[in-house]
């Protein structure tokens, strides 16, 4: 079975909180887009504990480990309540990594929905839901995989109506790994004035003027050439431009069809419809 986990774009991304169990309570709206990774899942004549997955990967391919990728993790959150039969699974990465576009998020999301088509295991929603939540906190959206406004550790969702398939838009990634732990160390918890939902409701004009993502100054200051690529942005005619999650992808939405850039050689930029 051949499945396409798709990436995310937040809009807006205000801390409120930190928790008393280390993570920070969030408000923003997560919105699903057509930047896909490829994901393969198969049975496989493997036996034995220790071997009852086959990872491979091509593409953008992790530094880290098997063991350490979502999606084996994934495999074997399954595997210890279900005694799954043995895959062999290939992932081909397109969306990159440390992106803050949930990449990884949604590669663990679709492997749970795959193993339980491709084995009839006939788990609800709400099942793989909890699955989900304990692999991550993003891994969760992707179960529904639907425009939401996430609240506590963006894993508890309420649901949206708001559709940008009228628009164009421009995901650009710089090539900038970044570090989500540390970028929360140098943002101040603020409960916002007003909702990332309430604001998504005004017209996307006045998303410029309310909707904020609060890691941009975390690491804009670091990395002067991000709040470039936002200018560029805004220039090129952008209703509203910011960076997506914990960084350090940009993105934009145009009203009507996507101007020319001339970004660096080494960005990776995406040209999406949004669904």
């Amino acid at each position: 079975m051949i499945v396409f986990p798709n990436a995310k774009i937040n809009l807006g991304l205000q801390i409120i909180a930190k928790r008393p169990d280390g993570f920070h309570n969030i408000d923003s709206v997560f919105y699903p887009v057509g930047w896909e990774d490829v994901l393969e899942i198969i049975p496989s004549t493997s036996s034995g504990e220790n071997n009852k997955v086959s990872f491979s990967q091509s593409g953008i391919i992790s530094t880290s480990g098997a063991e350490e990728n979502l999606v084996v993790k994934a495999y074997k959150l399954m595997d210890a309540t279900l005694d799954l039969p043995p895959v062999k699974i290939h992932l081909h990465k397109t969306i990159p990594t440390g992106a803050g576009l949930g990449g990884g998020s949604a590669d663990a999301a679709f492997t749970l929905k795959c193993i339980n088509e491709l084995f009839e295991l006939h788990l609800s929603e709400d099942q793989l839901l909890n699955y989900a939540r304990k692999l991550g906190s993003d891994c969760a959206f992707f179960i529904k995989n639907k425009p939401i406004a996430a609240s506590e550790r963006g894993d508890v969702f309420s649901p949206l109506s708001l559709n940008l398939s009228a628009y164009s838009m421009l995901i650009v990634w710089p090539g900038i790994h970044s570090n989500t732990a540390q970028a929360f160390q140098k943002i101040k918890p603020e409960r916002p004035k007003m909702r990332s939902e309430e604001i998504c409701a005004l017209p996307l004009q006045e998303w410029k003027q309310y909707l904020k993502n609060d890691f941009e100054s975390a690491l804009f200051s670091s990395h002067p050439e991000l709040n470039s690529i936002k200018e560029m942005l805004y220039e090129k005619g952008a209703l509203y431009a910011s960076m997506s999650g914990s960084g350090s992808a940009l993105f934009g939405i145009f009203e009507n069809s996507l101007p020319d850039f001339n970004f660096a050689s080494n960005y990776l930029v995406k040209k999406i419809i949004p669904q």
